[in-house]
C-alpha cells in the first residue's frame, strides 16, 4: 500500500498591468493565482492538485493538518479529510481549509493514477468519451471607458472557432445586461448558445427585471443570479425564473451543494473541484444530480491543473438520464481571458480545437508542469 511522504504548495501568481485588469460586477482584478498542491509517495510518485484562493493561507492550513496525511495511505486520504473535518469542527469547510483537501484530493488521484497507470478518467467511473466539449467563457468587464466595445473585442477572435456556447459577465444593472447580451448575440451568432453570469450581484428582484430584459435572446443559463448564501432567494427565483438557473461555484465540501441539489434550487450545477474539495466531492455531486436529473457543468477559473481535474471528471460522467441522443453535452468552462497560468503551466498544453479537449491518455492527470514557468509565477 502506497503511503504519503510528504505533501507541499507552492503559491503561484500571473500579474497583469493594472490597466488590463478585467473582471465581474463585483469588481476587477489584475492577477490570477492559485496553488499547486504536490503529494509525494513513497514510492516516490509525485501526484499534483489545485488548491484555488490565496496560497499562503492555504499554506498555513497545511501546516496544520499535514501531520495527519503523512505515513496514511494514498488510497485512503478521503478519510483522512473527514476526520479532520470532523475533529476540527469549528474550522468549518467554507474556507481555505476545503480548497486545500480539494488540492490534496487532486494530487492524490494523479498519485493513484499514476501507481496505477491508468488516466484519472479510469479511476472514478470510466472514460465515457475521448474528448469533452467546453465554452468560452470571457466577455468581462474592463477598466475601458467604452464597455460594449471591449466586450466585442474580446468575443469576436473566438467567434466562429467551433465553441457550442460562449459566457458573459452581467450584473451591473438590468438594462447593461440588455445592451451587453444584445451585443454577444451579435458577435457569437445563432449557432453558439450564449450564457450570463452576474456573480451573486443582484437581489431576486433585480434578477427577474435583468431575466425579464433578455430572456427573448435565448439565454442558455443564468449563473449565479443571487449572493450563494440567498438559500430562500433561489427557492423563490427557480420557481418564476423564465431562464435556466446555474450556481454552485462559491459552495464548498459536500453540505452545500447537496442542498442546493436535494432543494432543486438550480437547473444547472457547478461546483469548482479546486476548492469544493476535489474529484471525490464532485464524483458524489455527479451522483446526485443524476438522482435528481439535474445538469452538470463545472466551473473552472483557476490554473491549468484544475481545468485537467475538471476534464477528467467530465469525460468519466454517463450521459444520463440521456441515452444516444444528448441535446446538450455536459460544458466544462474554458477561461479565454489573459492568463498565463493556465496557457503555459503545461509542458504540452490542454487548449480547446472546435470547441473541443482532448482528454488526456497518459496516467494519472496526464499532464506534466513546466518547471521554468511554475518557478517564473511562484510567488516567494
Amino acid at each position: 500500500m502506497s503511503r504519503i511522504r510528504d505533501i507541499r504548495i507552492v503559491g503561484l501568481e500571473y500579474a497583469m498591468p493594472e490597466d488590463k485588469a478585467y473582471g465581474m460586477a463585483r469588481g476587477l482584478t489584475s492577477r490570477r493565482g492559485g496553488g499547486i498542491v504536490y503529494l509525494e509517495t513513497q514510492d516516490g510518485v509525485v501526484g499534483i492538485g489545485e488548491a484555488w484562493g490565496p496560497p499562503k493561507v492555504t499554506a498555513a492550513y497545511l501546516e496544520i493538518v499535514k501531520p495527519y496525511f503523512v505515513g496514511t495511505s494514498v488510497f485512503a486520504q478521503r478519510g483522512v479529510q473527514r476526520m479532520v473535518h470532523a475533529k476540527h469542527y469549528h474550522f468549518g469547510t467554507q474556507n481555505q481549509l476545503t480548497a486545500l483537501f480539494s488540492g490534496i484530493d487532486i494530487a492524490a488521484h494523479d498519485a493513484m493514477g499514476k501507481l496505477l497507470g491508468v488516466p484519472v478518467c479510469d479511476l472514478i467511473g470510466g472514460r465515457q468519451r475521448d474528448h469533452v466539449q467546453v465554452y468560452a467563457s470571457g466577455g468581462y468587464f474592463t477598466r475601458d471607458a467604452d464597455q460594449q466595445a471591449a466586450l466585442a473585442r474580446q468575443l469576436e477572435p473566438h467567434a466562429g472557432k467551433g465553441y457550442a456556447a460562449f459566457k458573459i459577465k452581467i450584473g451591473r444593472n438590468p438594462a447593461d445586461d440588455e445592451a451587453r447580451v444584445r451585443l454577444a448575440k451579435q458577435v457569437i451568432g445563432d449557432a453558439a448558445v450564449l450564457t450570463v453570469d452576474s456573480n451573486g450581484n443582484y437581489t431576486v428582484d433585480q434578477v427577474l427585471e435583468s431575466m425579464r430584459r433578455i430572456a427573448g435572446h435565448g439565454i442558455g443559463w443564468y449563473e449565479e443570479p443571487l449572493a450563494p448564501q440567498d438559500w430562500k432567494g433561489y427557492a423563490e427565483l427557480r420557481a418564476r425564473a423564465p431562464i435556466p438557473v446555474a450556481t454552485g461555484e462559491a459552495l464548498y465540501e459536500s453540505f452545500d451543494l447537496r442542498r442546493l441539489i436535494d432543494g432543486r434550487l438550480a437547473d444547472v450545477v457547478q461546483p469548482d473541484l479546486a476548492l469544493c474539495g476535489g474529484l471525490s466531492v464532485a464524483r458524489f455531486v455527479g451522483e446526485l444530480c443524476a438522482a435528481e436529473h439535474l445538469r452538470l457543468s463545472p466551473h473552472v477559473w483557476g490554473t491549468a491543473v484544475g481545468l485537467a481535474a475538471a476534464v477528467h471528471w467530465v469525460a468519466s460522467l454517463p450521459d444520463y438520464p440521456h441515452a444516444h441522443n444528448v441535446p446538450f453535452p455536459t460544458l466544462v468552462e474554458y477561461d479565454i481571458g489573459e492568463n498565463g497560468l493556465r496557457d503555459g503551466l503545461f509542458t504540452s498544453p490542454m487548449r480547446a480545437e472546435r470547441g473541443l479537449i482532448a482528454v488526456p491518455r497518459g496516467p494519472g492527470l496526464g499532464v506534466e508542469l513546466d518547471p521554468d514557468v511554475v518557478a517564473r509565477y511562484t510567488v516567494r
